[in-house]
C-alpha cells in the first residue's frame, strides 16, 4: 500500500471510529442513568469527563509536536482508547466508569492532537479539502453512531457494545505498525516561547479559538442532549434517529462547504452559515413534534455541520508552519465547550427542565455570530 494512502486510511479510519463513539454517550445517558442509579445533574458530567482529559492531551501533544516521532505517538493514542473502550463497558460505579472516560479521552485527545497535523503536512496545498473531507468521514461515523447505540440495545446491551467499539479500532493499531511517514510529511517547526506568544497575538488564532469555544458550546449541547430532548415528543428508538438525522446534514453541508470555501474562503462561508444557525436552531428546540421536529433539526445540522473544518483550516492556513499547535487550539476549545456546554445545560434541566436547557442553544450561535463577526472586521 502506498505510504500516503496508508496514513490516511488511519488517520481518516480514526476519525469515523471517534465519529462514532462520540455519537454514543448521548443515546446512551438513559442507560447510564438506569445502571448506575445517577440524576441529570450527573448525568451531564459525562461530557465534561471525556473531554477534561481530551483537551489537556491535545494542548499539551500539539504544543511539542515539532519534538514527536508522529508514528509512535498515535500507536500508543490509538492502542489506547480500545483499551480503555474495553475497560468502560465493565465499571461497575458511576465514578469508576467517569474516571475511565477520562483515560479514554486522554488516549483519544493524543491522536487528535497529531492526525490533522500529519494531513496539513502530507497536503500543503490542498490541506481546506483533506481537513474536510476529515470532518465528512467523522461525520458519517458519528450518523452511524445513534444507530449503532439503537442496535446494540436491542441486540445484547451497553456493556458489550463499548466492548465492539474496542475492536473496530485494532486494525489501525496492526496497520500502524507497518507504516512509516514519508520525510517530506514531518515539517513541522519547534514552538518557543516566543513563536507562542506570537502565534497568540495575530487576531486569526485569537478569533478562531474564541469561535470554537461556541462551537464546542453547540455541538456539545446537541450530541448529548437531543436524544433525550426528543424524548419528551417521540420514543426512545426515534429519538436516538433524531440525532443521526441532525448529523446526516454533515454530510451535504461539508461536500457543499469544501467547494464553497476554495472560491470565497473559509471565515466568509463560516459567517453566513452562523447567521443561518441562530433562526435554524431557535425553531428546532422551540417545542416543535413531529415531522416538523426532523426537518428543522436537519436544517440546523446543515447550517452547523460547516463551523469546525472551516474554521481549523482558517487558523492552520494563518499559521501552517505551525499546524501541530493551531490545530491543538482549534480542537482544545471546541471540546471545552463541548465539556461546558452539556453540563451546563444539564443542570438547567434538572431545575427547570430539558425543554428550558435546549433554548440555550441558539443563544450559543448568537454568540458565534458575533465572534466572526468581530474577528473578520480584525482580520
Amino acid at each position: 500500500m502506498n505510504r500516503r494512502r496508508g496514513w490516511l486510511v488511519v488517520i481518516f479510519g480514526f476519525a469515523f471510529g471517534d465519529g462514532l463513539v462520540l455519537q454514543t454517550r448521548g443515546p446512551l445517558l438513559a442507560s447510564f442513568r438506569s445502571a448506575f442509579g445517577v440524576s441529570e445533574g450527573l448525568l451531564g458530567l459525562v461530557a465534561p469527563a471525556g473531554t477534561v482529559g481530551f483537551v489537556g492531551a491535545v494542548i499539551v501533544t500539539g504544543f511539542v509536536a515539532g519534538r514527536l516521532d508522529f508514528g509512535r505517538t498515535l500507536l500508543v493514542g490509538i492502542g489506547a482508547t480500545a483499551l480503555a473502550l474495553a475497560l468502560l463497558g465493565g465499571m461497575p460505579l458511576y465514578w469508576l466508569f467517569l474516571l475511565v472516560l477520562v483515560g479514554q479521552g486522554t488516549a483519544t485527545g493524543v491522536v487528535r492532537a497529531l492526525d490533522r497535523t500529519v494531513l496539513s503536512h502530507l497536503y500543503p496545498t490542498q490541506r481546506g479539502r483533506m481537513f474536510t473531507l476529515y470532518s465528512l468521514v467523522w461525520s458519517l461515523g458519528a450518523v452511524s453512531g445513534p444507530l449503532f447505540v439503537t442496535a446494540a440495545l436491542s441486540a445484547t446491551g451497553w456493556r458489550v457494545a463499548y466492548a465492539l467499539l474496542a475492536v473496530l479500532f485494532l486494525p489501525l493499531v496492526a496497520l500502524l505498525f507497518r507504516l512509516e511517514l514519508p520525510t517530506d510529511a514531518n515539517d513541522e517547526r519547534e514552538l518557543s516561547r516566543a513563536a507562542l506568544t506570537r502565534l497568540l497575538r495575530r487576531p486569526e488564532i485569537r478569533g478562531m479559538a474564541v469561535a470554537m469555544v461556541f462551537v464546542g458550546f453547540i455541538e456539545g449541547a446537541v450530541f448529548t442532549w437531543v436524544p433525550y430532548y426528543a424524548a419528551e415528543f417521540v420514543g426512545r428508538e426515534l429519538a436516538n434517529v433524531l440525532l443521526s438525522v441532525y448529523l446526516l446534514a454533515y454530510v451535504p453541508g461539508r461536500l457543499l462547504y469544501t467547494w464553497l470555501s476554495e472560491r470565497i474562503g473559509y471565515l466568509r462561508v463560516a459567517l453566513v452559515l452562523s447567521v443561518g444557525a441562530v433562526p435554524a436552531f431557535a425553531a428546532a428546540f422551540s417545542g416543535v413534534e413531529g415531522w416538523l421536529l426532523f426537518g428543522t433539526v436537519f436544517v440546523a445540522g446543515f447550517f452547523s455541520s460547516g463551523f469546525f473544518p472551516l474554521l481549523s483550516a482558517f487558523g492552520v492556513d494563518s499559521a501552517p508552519e505551525y499546524s501541530g499547535p493551531v490545530n491543538a487550539i482549534a480542537t482544545a476549545g471546541t471540546y471545552a465547550g463541548i465539556a461546558v456546554g452539556p453540563a451546563g445545560i444539564g443542570v438547567l434541566a434538572e431545575y427547570a427542565g430539558i425543554r428550558t436547557g435546549m433554548a440555550a442553544v441558539p443563544v450559543f450561535a448568537g454568540g458565534l455570530l458575533a465572534t466572526l463577526l468581530y474577528t473578520r472586521r480584525a482580520v
